[in-house]
């Protein structure tokens, strides 16, 4: 039996992603080509219109292949979770829409599905159960779930709708996936949560562990074991409201930590801020990052912007364009706002015009290019450590690999090294890659 999934969206998406491969790998599946495979799962992503257009596209073209071909198509993920109903009646050739509630029944599913039959009952259970492994065999990287859910409800966004309230992962639980990862040959780890910094756990005694002090135990547990595998780790997302000085402190105090922080700032005006539900303001998140760069002066800062938001004037525009510039984000994601449908921004008025709303992140992307160029310009000439990647697509000789400070960089080299760690210098820039070579 094969199986053939698709991912859309987040990180944490491509985690649970994962998650579902080693279950089918267990129940002796094989992943196979679309083509080709007894079961299709597709996980989809529902914080923007564009990627639900996505995975309708995607749902409709698999749907249209099983008047020729039988096999057991599964939709799952947060727009299965906002959209269960609509999806079964628009798409009657989806044979199980499972939403993020319902995920514990994936193993029942999957032994339905390779007898031949039906599983007919698929219940949804309120407390979120976590994956004991999320690595895929043979990688050298992985994602490590550390939370779920949120409790933040920014005013734009649908993730609390639809993933549920936060809820964090036993230690205990985050420490064993880790020493099972890095036995597997895993350098690089990602700690995920939708707000990782609000981790906190608590044994129902007395006994609580809150995000430093996860990090000072990840660093602890690493160091007893001595192997020297994970060399990497990284976090995924920070809030500002929530990231405190004890976690930078934690994050310094341990060169495994890579030096950098996606912090999504989101806007730069306070009134937006406020009406985002942000509870920040411009000057509270600069301030934080002149801590965070006071601590390490060599980190790389990226962000999300989000413009066009209800009510934004042109004051308010320049204002988000003034925080980039302090900052000098090595990168970011922009994007214009779009109503989600249960959230309390699509009931703002004052909306913005489209066509307003188009031109004014031109001028957003427009300054990240010439800021990263900038962030840049600043490294060559210098020496920085890459995990290999991959092959470059554009030259069979040449690797890609990924600085600590999430820098792209492109260099000779042969595919045998990709998944290890390489020095190289830093000798020209091609769009948002480095081009380098290798040194000693």
């Amino acid at each position: 039996m094969k199986y053939y999934i698709e991912t859309y969206g987040c990180q944490m998406n491509k985690a649970e992603s994962s998650a579902l491969e080693n279950l089918f790998r267990e129940r002796g599946w094989a992943p196979g080509e679309e083509d080709e495979s007894d079961l299709v799962l597709i996980n989809t992503c529902s914080v923007r219109i564009t990627a639900e257009d996505r995975a309708w596209g995607r749902i409709a073209h698999h749907a249209a292949r099983k008047r020729t071909r039988p096999f057991t198509l599964v939709v799952t993920g947060c727009m299965a979770e906002r959209l269960r109903e609509e999806m079964r009646t628009a798409q009657p050739a989806v044979d199980y829409v499972i939403g993020n509630f319902q995920k514990q029944a994936f193993s029942d599913l999957i032994d339905a599905a390779g007898s031949g039959g039906r599983l007919e009952d698929v219940p949804e259970i309120p407390a979120f159960s976590f994956a004991p492994d999320h690595g895929t065999p043979g990688d050298f990287r992985a994602f490590v779930p550390i939370m779920h859910g949120c409790d933040n409800f920014c005013s734009y966004c649908i993730v609390p709708y639809v993933r549920g309230r936060e809820v964090s992962r036993p230690p205990g639980e985050i420490l064993a996936e880790i020493d099972r990862l890095e036995d597997s040959g895993i350098r690089e780890i990602t700690l995920l949560g939708q707000n990782v910094n609000s981790y906190k756990w608590t044994d129902g005694e007395g006994g609580a562990l809150d995000f430093p002090g996860l990090l000072r135990g990840i660093s602890a547990r690493l160091s007893e074991r001595g192997r020297g595998g994970i060399r990497w780790i990284r976090f995924l997302s920070s809030h500002p409201k929530d990231l405190s000085d004890e976690a930078l402190d934690a994050m310094t105090a341990d060169e495994r930590y890579c030096r950098h922080i996606h912090l999504c700032l989101q806007h730069g005006s306070d009134s937006i801020l406020a009406a985002m539900n942000r509870r920040y303001t411009a000057a509270s998140y600069l301030a934080l990052v002149d801590r965070i760069r006071s601590r390490m002066p060599d980190i790389s800062l990226s962000t999300d912007i989000l413009v066009g938001f209800p009510g934004e004037t042109e004051e308010d525009l320049e204002a988000t364009l003034t925080v980039m510039r302090k900052v000098g984000y090595s990168y970011s994601f922009m994007y214009h706002f779009n109503p989600r449908e249960g959230t309390p921004a699509a009931r703002m008025e004052n909306r913005v015009p489209d066509r307003v709303k188009k031109a004014r992140l031109a001028r957003v992307i427009a300054l990240q290019k010439d800021l990263t160029r900038s962030r840049m310009e600043e490294r060559l000439g210098s020496v920085t450590e890459v995990l290999v990647e991959s092959v470059s697509r554009k030259r069979r000789t040449e690797l890609l690999g990924r600085s600590a400070g999430d820098m792209m960089v492109v260099f000779p080299g042969s595919p045998e090294r990709v998944g290890t760690f390489a020095r190289v210098l830093l000798e020209s820039i091609q769009g948002n890659t480095f081009r380098a070579k290798e040194v000693p």
